[in-house]
């Protein structure tokens, strides 16, 4: 069996034969015994840039087979290795038929994935996906951009691909599950940059992910799924504790099982689906503004005289603050060399939200800064979460009198009036308006003693010149569906809550994993 050998640490410019032969000597290994040998992945360690000799470091996973398997054995028990073991999913598939089709509400990162494994297996799911497909959704935002109306069913958060299709695509996940590399492979067939599968921090941005949603959806109809866009979820009907059917604009569908794939964004269905007895709970989420700096300054602030190497990635980060009574501040979603764009899903409100394409070539990069916000702060009602986001979001376009969004530096923020050093990227534009009138004041205090702390860790948040543009409200879902061990909603038979926003899920990967696991289930209680 393969093995792993983790950290190995070589120099910024050396060629993958190279850290091979790193790999090797570590290991005491000569290569007479080496049968296969590649860069499993690869990060950067730029902690000790200005102390070491070597500056940035490159540090990766090699993965061999020898031609021994006493000497991976014995390998294997170092601290540094392990096996390497090769996913198959291997689902348990029952022989029941069932009465009815599976129908999977969604077709973001969760539904999109439920669907295709579960038509690779010979199932039939159909998807309702209340938005258009994503070519539609390019025409639609690229004409709010340029300020024309705002199309509420297809938009930034509705349509093909969900809204991680219009981000910076990252495929990074704090959950440790071996599905994630299944993911990853899945993207690779449908069009994704192999690179993916070796970079520790791997994005596919906007660009590649348009093509990429829109392969996934000709496979899954190629395999007899369905897909139907404009096609909401707007009604289901029980026979028990069992759905039997789901009803939409164009009529009924017998159900078999509801695959509940439905984004953060869905305000209307989750009311919907409390009307009709399922059993919703607020949960917590986050609130704030985006932040945006020159690419240039924070690279600087990340790689020092590095800055500018072609060796280099283009330089992001990830920042928090919290205070001792647990309430925090942080950097959320990330964008190196990206765009601060246009998100809202209904009429009368603004929502800022951060992507980038492949290349992240833009000029600005930009970030949300978010404070978390509890149901001790919004209620303790299923939707209260929901209303609270909605005000701020109203309150915004009130604030900037149109869809351009309200905006200030980070100084006149703090109190330290300063002129803008950062063209902001927001189209259709932004208002300049006081941010202290947007936010509770809980909110706004928090942001401001975050950004005193993030001053402190990176140069190019003590730029006072740098832009804030509000709101963000849509970091994650603000309601829970409560599901059991099976993922079953309580208190049904056939209804399977999953991705972002049923609350089980908080990005592209975790969202795939999720949908994935929804068909897994499927298929122990139906036969194709």
């Amino acid at each position: 069996m393969p093995i792993i050998v983790m950290n190995v640490k070589t120099p910024l410019d050396v060629s993958e034969a190279e850290i091979v032969s790193s790999a090797l000597r570590e290991i005491g290994v000569g290569r007479r015994h080496v049968l296969s040998a590649s860069v499993y992945k690869t990060s950067l360690d730029a902690r000790k840039r200005e102390r070491t000799r070597e500056g940035i470091r490159l540090v990766s996973s090699i993965l061999l087979s020898l031609d021994s398997e006493n000497l991976e054995r014995d390998l294997s028990k170092r601290q540094n290795v392990k096996y390497f073991e090769e996913l198959t999913l291997n689902p348990v598939i029952s022989g029941k038929k069932s009465d009815g089709r599976v129908v999977i509400a969604g077709f973001g990162p969760a539904g999109m994935f439920a669907a295709l494994i579960l038509s690779e297996y010979g199932y039939k799911p159909i998807v309702l996906e209340r938005g258009g497909s994503v070519d539609e959704r390019v025409e639609k935002i690229s004409g709010y951009w340029s300020g024309g109306e705002l199309d509420e069913s297809t938009n930034i958060q509705f349509g093909e691909g969900g809204a991680g299709t219009f981000s910076d695509g990252k495929l990074t996940t704090r959950i440790n599950d071996p599905l994630c590399r299944y993911v990853l492979e899945k993207f690779v067939e449908f069009g994704a940059p192999e690179s993916i599968l070796r970079i520790a921090k791997p994005h596919l941005g906007t660009d590649n992910l348009c093509g990429i949603v829109k392969n996934i959806r000709e496979r899954i109809i190629e395999n007899g799924g369905e897909v139907r866009f404009h096609s909401e979820l707007t009604g289901i009907t029980f026979d028990g504790e069992r759905i039997v059917k789901v009803s939409t604009p164009s009529g009924d569908i017998e159900t078999s099982t509801l695959i509940l794939a439905i984004g953060h964004s869905a305000h209307d269905t989750f009311e919907m689906l409390l009307d009709s007895g399922i059993r919703l709970e607020p949960k917590p989420f986050s609130v704030g503004a985006r932040i945006e700096h020159t690419q240039d300054s924070v690279d600087k602030s990340l790689y020092g005289d590095f800055a500018g190497s072609p060796l280099l990635p283009k330089g992001e980060y990830q920042l928090s603050h919290r205070r001792r009574d647990g309430r925090a501040c942080y950097t959320f979603c990330m964008c190196p060399g990206g765009l601060v764009v246009a998100s809202a899903s209904k009429k009368g409100t603004i929502v800022t939200n951060g992507m980038s394409m492949y290349r992240r070539d833009s000029e600005n990069a930009n970030s949300a800064v978010v404070v978390s916000v509890t149901p001790d702060d919004f209620g303790h009602n299923a939707l209260d979460g929901v209303r609270f986001a909605s005000d701020i979001e109203k309150k915004a376009y009130l604030l900037s009198g149109d869809s351009r969004a309200p905006s200030m530096t980070v100084g006149d923020f703090l109190g330290k009036p300063t002129s803008r050093t950062v063209i902001p990227s927001y189209k259709p534009g932004v208002a300049e308006r006081d941010l202290n009138n947007l936010f509770p004041q809980f909110v706004t205090d928090m942001m401001k003693e975050g950004l005193a702390k993030f001053a402190t860790q990176m140069d190019c948040f003590g730029n006072m010149g740098a832009v804030l543009t509000a709101p963000e409200t849509r970091t994650s879902s603000p309601v829970r569906i409560p599901r059991d061990e099976n993922m079953r909603a309580m208190g049904t038979e056939n209804l399977i809550p999953c991705g972002e926003g049923p609350g089980y899920a908080g990005g592209i990967m975790s969202a795939a994993v999720d949908g994935i696991r929804a068909a897994l289930e499927v298929m122990k209680c139906f036969a194709p």
